[in-house]
């Protein structure tokens, strides 16, 4: 599903970004990526997310060798993924229906499709009453319940969630982990970057540490090692 082989990032300014870093994660799995801030946690993603190329070693995901994609195969490959941001960033003058079945209408999805795909995945992030409703009438935890709702429409093969808690109070950060954690038993590859300790320890997942980039720490544990931001 990802893999790292021997990949080095080294940008433009000189700064080594991530070293020597070789990690398998197979279909199927939830994995927390771990670090303080300027660990490498941001290259790791934007590397899968094809964003960066690695400066040295290879980068495989859903079976693209990412380093030898065309420029107009990236989208494509992006297709297989879904995003959910610490920001929401949904478009305030649509609805929350609206920004949902957006994301089908960028792959070109057919209007019946659209029509009977997005009341299902609302549905499934319990937001069924709030579809014609718009971000600013929306709790900053119903927006980030919208924002997986447009990542999961598509039906990816991998949620990528970066800090998807960041912004909203601990008893929802709960709720959309476990929403993550119920979206990763019907089958989906979740990657979820956090800094919130308590998250970790309580779902008890696969945890990847990264420290001054490279990978520290990869194991099930109740301790959480790492140092906070």
């Amino acid at each position: 599903m990802i893999e790292f082989k021997n990949v080095y990032k080294i940008y433009d300014t000189g700064v080594k970004a991530l070293q020597d870093v070789n990690i398998r994660i197979d279909k199927g799995e939830f994995v927390f990526i771990v670090g303080a801030s300027g660990a490498g946690k941001s290259t790791f993603l934007k590397l899968i997310m094809r964003e960066e190329l690695p400066t040295g070693g290879e980068v495989i995901v859903n079976d693209f060798k990412l380093s030898k994609l065309k420029r107009k195969q990236v989208p494509y490959y992006r297709r297989t993924m879904g995003v959910v941001f610490q920001d929401f960033r949904l478009i305030d003058t649509m609805t929350v229906y609206e920004n949902v079945a957006f994301a089908m209408r960028v792959i070109g999805a057919s209007r019946r499709d659209i029509r009977s795909r997005v009341p299902y995945i609302l549905g499934l992030v319990g937001l069924q009453d709030k579809a014609k409703s718009h971000p600013r009438e929306l709790s900053g935890g119903e927006q980030q319940r919208v924002g997986l709702a447009r990542a999961l429409v598509n039906n990816p093969a991998l949620i990528i969630a970066d800090e998807p808690t960041g912004n909203i109070d601990p008893e929802m950060s709960y709720e959309i982990v476990e929403l993550l954690n119920e979206i990763n038993r019907r089958g989906t590859t979740i990657l979820m970057v956090t800094h919130e300790r308590d998250l970790v320890r309580r779902f008890q997942r696969r945890v990847i540490e990264i420290k001054d980039g490279a990978v520290v720490s990869d194991s099930v544990s109740l301790e959480v090692p790492y140092a906070a931001e």
